[in-house]
C-alpha cells in the first residue's frame, strides 16, 4: 500500500501544474483585468479633482483631461506615468510567460505573495477566513452524513413503506428548498426580531467571546452557527440518503445475502456486518468532492447572509476584482486538498472493505 500512496502523491504534481497553467492562460485571455479595474476605481473618483495613485513607491498624479484629451479614457485621460505605475504595481509590466514561471516557483515553495486590492499576504488572508469555511463545511458534511447515512439504510429495510414515502417527501421538498431561501426565513424568524430574536445575525463568534470560559465559547460558538448550518443543510439530505438506499437495496438483494439468510443468521448481522460494507463504498467515494463543494463554494451565500467572511466569499470577490494572486492561490489550495482528501479516500476504501488492494492493481 505505501507504494501506491507515493506514486498517488506524486500524481498531485503534475495535476496541481495542469490546474494552474490552463487557468493562469484562460484567465489572461480575459477582459477587465487588474489593470484595467485600477484605472476604472481610478476613473471612479476622478471628477474634477487631482486624483493620486501610489505606485512603485512613486506618487504619481491621474489627471482630468478634459473632453479634448486623450489617452485611456477617450474624452477623459490618464497620465501614461498613472498607466505604467499600475502595471509596475500589479506586476504586468513583464512578459507573461516570465509571470507564468515566477509563479510557478512562488506556488512550488508556498509563496503567493500580495493581494492586489485587498492589501496583505494572500496566504494571511485566506488563514483569516478559513475558520469560517472549515466551521460550515466540516458540521454541514458530517450532519448531512450522519443523517443521511441512517436515515437511507432505515428507507432501505423499510421499502415501500409509509416511513419510506413520507421521508422520500420531506427529503426532496427539502431539496427543492434553495438554501439562500431559507437561510432569509431563518433570519425573520429567529433573528430579526420580528418574530424572535434567539440567534445571532453576523459573525462566527461574539464580540466577547475571548472572555468567556471555554464551556461558554462552546456554547456562543455552535450559538453562531445554528442558522448558516440549518441553510446549508436542509437540501443535503436527499442525494445521499436516497444513495444510500439504493446502494443498499442493490446489496439485499444479491445471492450472498439470502445465502446468509439460509445459513439463519439475523438480519442485523447481515445487514451491519455483510451488507454495510458493500454498500458503503460507493457512499465513501463520493465524501471528497461533497466536503470539497461545501468548503469552498456551496458556503458563499450563506457566508454573505450572515457576514460571515469565508473563503467562498474570499474567492468570488476575487475573482470579480480579478485578484490574480487570491484567485490562483484559492484554486491551488482548493485542488490540492481535494487530490489529498481522494487519497484519504482510498485509504479508508481499504478500510471499510480490507480485500481492496489498489497496490496489487
Amino acid at each position: 500500500m505505501s507504494a501506491y500512496i507515493i506514486r498517488r502523491l506524486l500524481l498531485v504534481i503534475p495535476t496541481l501544474w495542469a490546474i494552474i497553467t490552463i487557468n493562469f492562460f484562460v484567465i489572461q485571455i480575459a477582459p477587465g483585468g487588474p489593470v484595467e479595474q485600477a484605472v476604472a476605481q481610478l476613473e471612479g473618483h476622478s471628477s474634477g479633482i487631482m486624483e493620486r495613485f501610489t505606485g512603485g513607491g512613486q506618487e504619481v498624479q491621474a489627471v482630468e483631461l478634459g473632453d479634448n484629451g486623450t489617452g485611456y479614457r477617450g474624452s477623459r485621460g490618464l497620465d501614461p506615468e498613472v498607466l505604467e505605475a499600475i502595471k509596475v504595481q500589479f506586476g504586468f509590466d513583464k512578459p507573461l510567460l516570465e509571470r507564468y514561471v515566477d509563479m510557478l516557483k512562488d506556488y512550488a515553495t508556498f509563496n503567493f505573495g500580495e493581494s492586489l486590492f485587498k492589501g496583505g499576504n494572500v496566504i494571511d488572508l485566506i488563514i483569516d477566513r478559513l475558520p469560517v469555511s472549515i466551521s460550515l463545511g466540516l458540521w454541514s458534511t458530517l450532519i448531512i452524513y450522519f443523517v443521511s447515512i441512517p436515515l437511507g439504510i432505515a428507507k432501505a429495510i423499510n421499502h415501500g413503506s409509509r416511513f419510506d414515502v413520507w421521508s422520500s417527501a420531506l427529503v426532496i421538498v427539502g431539496y427543492a428548498i434553495p438554501g439562500f431561501l431559507f437561510a432569509i426565513l431563518l433570519i425573520i424568524f429567529f433573528a430579526s426580531g420580528n418574530y424572535f430574536s434567539w440567534f445571532p445575525l453576523r459573525g462566527l463568534v461574539s464580540s466577547d467571546f475571548d472572555q468567556l470560559t471555554w464551556y461558554q465559547q462552546i456554547i456562543d460558538y455552535f450559538w453562531h452557527l445554528t442558522l448558516p448550518i440549518l441553510a446549508m443543510v436542509i437540501g443535503g439530505f436527499a442525494t445521499l440518503s436516497m444513495l444510500t438506499k439504493n446502494s443498499f437495496l442493490d446489496e439485499i438483494n444479491k445471492q450472498y445475502v439470502v445465502t446468509a439468510r439460509a445459513k439463519g443468521l439475523d438480519e442485523r448481522s447481515i445487514l451491519y456486518r455483510h451488507v454495510f460494507r458493500n454498500a458503503m463504498l460507493i457512499i465513501i467515494a463520493g465524501f471528497p468532492a461533497a466536503f470539497i463543494s461545501i468548503f469552498f463554494t456551496g458556503a458563499m451565500l450563506i457566508e454573505v447572509m450572515f457576514s460571515l467572511e469565508g473563503i467562498g466569499l474570499l474567492g468570488f470577490e476575487s475573482t470579480i476584482q480579478r485578484d490574480y494572486p487570491v484567485v490562483f492561490s484559492s484554486l491551488y489550495i482548493m485542488t490540492l486538498l481535494g487530490l489529498l482528501l481522494n487519497i484519504i479516500s482510498d485509504l479508508t476504501y481499504t478500510f471499510v472493505d480490507p480485500r481492496i488492494d489498489f497496490e496489487a492493481r
